[in-house]
C-alpha cells in the first residue's frame, strides 16, 4: 500500500469516526474547528482561493494533493474540500502525507 493510500484510508477512518467536516461551505463556516485542510487538486481556482485565505487566517495546515475523486471515495461522499477537526487524526495523516504520498 502507498503512503497516498494509508493516507486515504486514514481520512475515511477519521469520516467514519465523524471528526471530518466536508464541503466547502461548512469548512469555511467551521474553519477556527479545522487542524488541517485538504483541497482537490481539481478544485476551481477561485472556491481554492478563498479556502486558501481562510486556512491562513486561522493557521491551519492546507495540503493539496488529492483529486476530487480520491478525496470523494475516502469519505463516502462527493466533496473536494474536507477538513480534519480532531488534532490526533491530523498529525497522523500529515505523517502518512510526508511519508511520500
Amino acid at each position: 500500500m502507498t503512503s497516498k493510500q494509508a493516507a486515504l484510508n486514514l481520512l475515511g477512518l477519521a469520516q467514519r469516526a465523524g471528526r471530518v467536516i466536508s464541503g466547502t461551505d461548512l469548512v469555511l463556516a467551521r474553519m477556527a474547528q479545522a487542524k488541517l485542510v485538504l483541497i482537490a487538486a481539481d478544485l476551481s481556482s477561485k472556491t481554492a482561493a478563498d479556502i486558501r485565505q481562510a486556512a491562513k487566517a486561522h493557521s491551519v495546515p492546507l495540503i493539496k494533493i488529492f483529486t476530487g475523486a480520491e478525496l470523494s471515495q475516502a469519505i463516502g461522499r462527493q466533496r473536494k474540500v474536507v477538513a480534519i477537526a480532531d488534532a490526533g487524526f491530523a498529525q497522523a495523516l500529515m505523517k502518512k502525507i510526508n511519508q511520500g504520498a
